[in-house]
C-alpha cells in the first residue's frame, strides 16, 4: 500500500470518527437526522437560529465547485451523458477541446485567478476559457484546470458533504482573486480609500492589488462586520495559521519566493488589522495565532464569531497538497466537535476563489461587483441537516447575514442604518435571491 493510499484511508477514518463524535454516527451505525435531533442536548440559547452561539468560518484557497464536487451525487455538477462529460474547453496550443477528467494527483497547478483571467474564463458566458487562460499564464501547455477530484482524493470533504450540508451554488463574492474575496468576507465590500479616518473617502474596487513592493492596498476605512460586533458586545476572533503565505502578493505573478506571515502581519489573508475600525476599537488583540483557536475550543471559550485563515502549506492553494489541507481542516473541525461548545456551534467551510479551475455554472449578476465563480461550501454542525444539498444562491454575504440575524438582531452593514456610513454601492446581505443559511439547519423549537 502506497503512502498516498494510506493517507486517504486515514482521512476517511478520521471523518467517520469525527462524525461519530458529532452524534451523527454512533457505534450502532448511522442514525436518522430525527434521532440525532431528538438527543437531549444542553442548549442555553432561546432556540431557532439562536441555538448557534458560535460561528466558525474556515476559508481555504482556490478551488471551484466542479473541481471538488463536480461528480458528487445529486449536486449540480459537471454536465454528463452516460458518465461522459458533454462540455469542454478549447486548447489553443493543439486545437483540441479538453473535457473535464478525473485528476488523481495530490497537487495541482491551477490557473490564473485575477479579474482579467476571470473575464477570460467566463468567455462571455460560454464558460470555456479555462485552458486558454492557464496556458497564457504559464506559457506552456497545461490542462489540469479541467481536472476534477472525487472521494478518492477528497475523502474528508466528501464525507462531510455526505453527512452534513453541501452547498452547490455558493459563489465567491466577486470575480477576482484572494484579496477582494477576503475583504468581502469580513466587510461585505472591497474598496480603495484615500483617508484612513474617513469611510466616505473609499471608492468601489474589486480589482485591488498590491503595488510593486508587495504591500496590500490599505487603509481599509469602510465599515466592517467587527464594528457592528464591537458595538453589540459580541465577541470575535480572527485566527491566522503562521507560516508561508498561500499565494503571491500579486495576482499577476505565476511564481514568487516563499514569504511568511502571522497574526501580527496585516496581509491579503489577514486584512482586519488594516481596518480603521479594528484599530480605533482597540481590537487588534482579537487577531490571533491559530493555537489560540485550539485552546478556546478545548476549554469552551470560543468567541461568537471566528474566522480562520490558513498558511500556504495547508491552504490547498496550488501546489499545496490536498491531503495536507484536509488534515488541517479535520484538526479544526475535530477541535470544535470535541470541545464543550459543540452543541451550539456552526462551521461554515468554503474556498476564497476558483483558482482558475473549471466550473460550468455562469455566475449570477447581483450588482456591479459580483458574483464570481462557484466555490465549494459545506456546513458542519450538530444541527445541520443530514446529507442535504442546498441549492440556494449563496455567497460569503450569506455568512454575514447569518451572523447579523443570529447576534445583531438583523442589523446589516447598511450605510443608512449602521451608524458609520460609507459609499458602498449595495447592501450585499439584502441582494435579491440571496439564500438564507438558517435553512441548512433543523433547530430545536
Amino acid at each position: 500500500m502506497g503512502r498516498s493510499q494510506r493517507t486517504r484511508i486515514a482521512l476517511l477514518g478520521g471523518v467517520l470518527c469525527a462524525i461519530a463524535l458529532s452524534g451523527a454516527l454512533p457505534t450502532g451505525g448511522l442514525r436518522s437526522p430525527e434521532a440525532v435531533r431528538a438527543s437531549p442536548l444542553p442548549v442555553t440559547a432561546t432556540g431557532g437560529i439562536h441555538t448557534i452561539q458560535h460561528v466558525i468560518m474556515i476559508m481555504q484557497e482556490n478551488r471551484s465547485f466542479d473541481s471538488y464536487f463536480g461528480t458528487f451525487p445529486g449536486a449540480d455538477g459537471i454536465p454528463m451523458a452516460n458518465g461522459i462529460p458533454t462540455v469542454c474547453a478549447p486548447d489553443p496550443d493543439d486545437g483540441t477541446c479538453v473535457k473535464p477528467y478525473h485528476d488523481t494527483n495530490e497537487s495541482n497547478a491551477g490557473g490564473p485567478h485575477g479579474i482579467t483571467a476571470a473575464t477570460g474564463d467566463l468567455n462571455g458566458g460560454k464558460m470555456n476559457g479555462f485552458v486558454a487562460q492557464a496556458e497564457t499564464y504559464f506559457g506552456t501547455q497545461t490542462t489540469d484546470v479541467m481536472g476534477y477530484h472525487d472521494a478518492n482524493e477528497l475523502p474528508l470533504y466528501w464525507g462531510y458533504a455526505s453527512n452534513y450540508v453541501l452547498q452547490d451554488h455558493m459563489f465567491e463574492p466577486t470575480a477576482s482573486w484572494s484579496l477582494p474575496s477576503h475583504l468581502f468576507l469580513v466587510s461585505g465590500w472591497s474598496a480603495k480609500c484615500s483617508v484612513a479616518s474617513d469611510p466616505m473617502s473609499c471608492v468601489n474596487n474589486s480589482n485591488l492589488g498590491p503595488p510593486s513592493k508587495g504591500i496590500p492596498e490599505s487603509p481599509y476605512a469602510w465599515t466592517d462586520l467587527t464594528y457592528l460586533l464591537h458595538k453589540a458586545h459580541v465577541s470575535w476572533r480572527y485566527y491566522v495559521a503562521t507560516g508561508t503565505k498561500p499565494d503571491c502578493d500579486n495576482s499577476s505573478q505565476a511564481t514568487c519566493p516563499p514569504a511568511y506571515y502571522n497574526a501580527n502581519t496585516p496581509d491579503i489573508w489577514n486584512p482586519l488589522p488594516d481596518f480603521t475600525t479594528v484599530q480605533t476599537d482597540g481590537e487588534l488583540r482579537n487577531v490571533q495565532t491559530l493555537d489560540n483557536f485550539y485552546t478556546a475550543a478545548k476549554t469552551g471559550a470560543l468567541p461568537a464569531v471566528s474566522w480562520i485563515s490558513p498558511n500556504g502549506t495547508v491552504s490547498e492553494h496550488p501546489p499545496s497538497l490536498l491531503t495536507s489541507g484536509q488534515q488541517y481542516v479535520k484538526s479544526l473541525v475535530d477541535a470544535a466537535m470535541q470541545g464543550p461548545d459543540w452543541n451550539s456551534t456552526a462551521i461554515f467551510l468554503s474556498w476564497d476563489d476558483w483558482g482558475g479551475f473549471y466550473d460550468h455554472v455562469v455566475p449570477p449578476r447581483v450588482d456591479q461587483n459580483g458574483y464570481g465563480f462557484r466555490v465549494p461550501g459545506i456546513v458542519i454542525s450538530k444541527w445541520a441537516k443530514h446529507g442535504y444539498i442546498d441549492h440556494q444562491m449563496l455567497s460569503f454575504d450569506a455568512y454575514n447575514k447569518f451572523i447579523e440575524d443570529d447576534f445583531l438582531g438583523g442589523q446589516r452593514l447598511n450605510p443608512s442604518t449602521d451608524g458609520r456610513p460609507d459609499p458602498r454601492p449595495a447592501v450585499r446581505e439584502n441582494a435579491p435571491g440571496l439564500g438564507d443559511l438558517a435553512s441548512d439547519f433543523t433547530f430545536p423549537p
